[in-house]
């Protein structure tokens, strides 16, 4: 049995078939990113190297970075005990977050607010133009 077959997906916003994948970076551990997959993006990352996912806002497999330029090399893809979840290990170009940040977690709750903890990498109006 091919693993992709053992793999239990989820229904996100809809979409069937779905998995849910953390980003870490390969070499800090930091979570850089929390997305979906579906079998299709798995299996082209696993064939490129490089990060595919779903987007479950517009409805289709997206390359990371291919806006941006901030593309995430996949070294390790980890897949949990229940086989419901799994984890790329990158090494992340640039910001992982599509707000400017390294991480999407760039904020932490302090104080019943949320407080920014880093600074922008880059303008994200610059490449993805305003919205």
């Amino acid at each position: 049995m091919n693993v992709w077959d053992e793999i239990k997906t989820r229904s996100v916003d809809g979409i069937d078939g779905l998995v849910t994948v953390v980003v870490q970076d390969e070499k800090t551990n930091e979570v850089l990113m929390l997305a979906y997959a579906n079998r299709i993006a798995l299996e082209k990352t696993t064939e490129t190297g490089l990060a595919h996912y779903f987007s479950t806002s517009r409805k289709k497999i997206w390359l990371k970075g291919e806006s941006s330029g901030n593309t995430q090399n996949v070294s390790e893809i980890l897949i949990d005990c229940d086989m419901d979840a799994v984890i790329y290990r990158v090494s992340q170009k640039g910001g992982a977050c599509h707000k400017g940040y390294r991480t999407c977690f760039y904020r932490k709750i302090q104080d019943g607010k949320t407080v920014e903890v880093e600074e922008k990498l880059f303008n994200p109006d610059e490449i993805y133009g305003k919205k």
